[in-house]
């Protein structure tokens, strides 16, 4: 809640907000040349002022015993083309396949929604757009609007996906004919990414390569995972004005016993987690909410909406890129930013109006931000 200065009366957080202007020419379209050629923002929580720095000096922040926490998950080919068998011109479909609830058993966001009903049957092309065997039938319609499938032609789709499928990225990234560039399949994905699932990079992990991995581990830090797959949870707009009002959709995720023992033993001892990227924050609270304050190995799902105030029971630091306006992942770092306070949001716009005036890459492709 915020106070109004005049009544002395308490308004609620809107998600307007957490609104701030952005240059579209900074929207990064591309990757940097190399992975660890992006900027750093430094954002020290004291309020001291922030530092502008390059990737690679994360490592000046960094001591002994620190427990650095990446989200391993690996984004899939989850969008797909195809068109209606029942058309006569075979009208045309974009699938973004969402989250499997069996094989060859799908819940997906279809576009045009308004012709995909109850027992559409869709026939996928491959990236040459030429029809293949692989069909798919319409067998529900959930309140989002959301398509249920069953897919045939195939023994299971999530194994056809990467010949059918192409990286799902964001629609801020413009491609022609709004498709990838060869650079996407690899830079689109973390370099450590191992269980598939995801339908959105967890995109902090994306300025690591394999050698300055190594170098962190050379100083001492354990460097574990936790798996977040990337859904709607993440990336879906806010459509309440009140942000207390909106829900978030539920991700599965999974911490390994080895994760969980590392951080525990950090927690205990006094040394510090650093979550990578906003996504290994909502595990670790998740988590760590749900067990008074331990982490605990084991598989779930989360919908948990971090934002102004909040309190963090394990994450001490924050690495993350630059979020888009009105979005719960803006929320989730003006949170950090002033933890159990809500004067977070006026630290980050004001970070965030900086890195506009210096000119920082934003989004997806874009720069990163340090919060300690």
């Amino acid at each position: 809640m915020q106070s109004n200065s005049r009544t002395g009366k308490q308004r609620p957080v809107r998600t307007s907000d957490f609104d701030y202007p952005l240059p579209p020419e900074l929207i990064a379209q591309s990757p940097a040349a190399t992975r660890e050629q992006s900027r750093l923002l430094f954002l020290p929580r004291d309020g001291n002022r922030a530092r502008h720095q390059l990737f690679p000096d994360l490592l000046g922040h960094l001591r002994a015993g620190d427990v650095l926490v990446l989200n391993n998950s690996k984004v899939i080919p989850a969008r797909l083309r195809g068109v209606n068998a029942s058309s006569q011109g075979g009208g045309a479909f974009e699938v973004l396949v969402l989250e499997e609830n069996g094989v060859n058993d799908w819940w997906a966001m279809l576009r045009p929604g308004k012709k995909a009903r109850l027992g559409t049957h869709i026939i996928f092309k491959n990236p040459a757009a030429e029809l293949t065997s692989i069909r798919a039938e319409v067998t529900e319609i959930n309140q989002e609007g959301h398509r249920r499938l069953r897919f045939t032609g195939t023994n299971n789709i999530a194994d056809a996906l990467h010949e059918l499928g192409e990286i799902p990225l964001p629609p801020y990234i413009k491609r022609p004919d709004g498709g990838i560039f060869p650079e996407d399949l690899t830079r689109y994905q973390t370099v450590y990414a191992q269980p598939r699932g995801s339908i959105a990079a967890p995109t902090a992990g994306l300025h690591f390569t394999e050698a300055l991995l190594q170098q962190i581990r050379e100083r001492g830090v354990n460097i574990c995972a936790v798996t977040l797959h990337v859904g709607l949870g993440t990336f879906a707009p806010v459509k309440a004005d009140n942000i207390s009002e909106h829900l978030m959709h539920e991700e599965r995720y999974e911490v390994s016993e080895e994760t969980a023992a590392a951080v525990n033993a950090a927690k205990i001892s006094g040394r510090r987690v650093i979550a990578v990227g906003t996504t290994s924050v909502r595990v670790l609270e998740s988590v760590a909410a749900a067990n008074q304050g331990q982490m605990k190995a084991g598989a779930g799902r989360t919908k948990i909406f971090i934002h102004p105030p909040c309190e963090f029971r394990v994450v001490d630091a924050l690495l993350t890129n630059f979020h888009l306006p009105c979005s719960t992942l803006l929320m989730l770092v003006s949170a950090f930013a002033a933890p159990g306070a809500t004067r977070g949001r006026e630290l980050i716009l004001a970070a965030y109006a900086e890195a506009v005036r210096e000119r920082y890459r934003f989004f997806s492709y874009g720069d990163a931000m340090l919060l300690i």
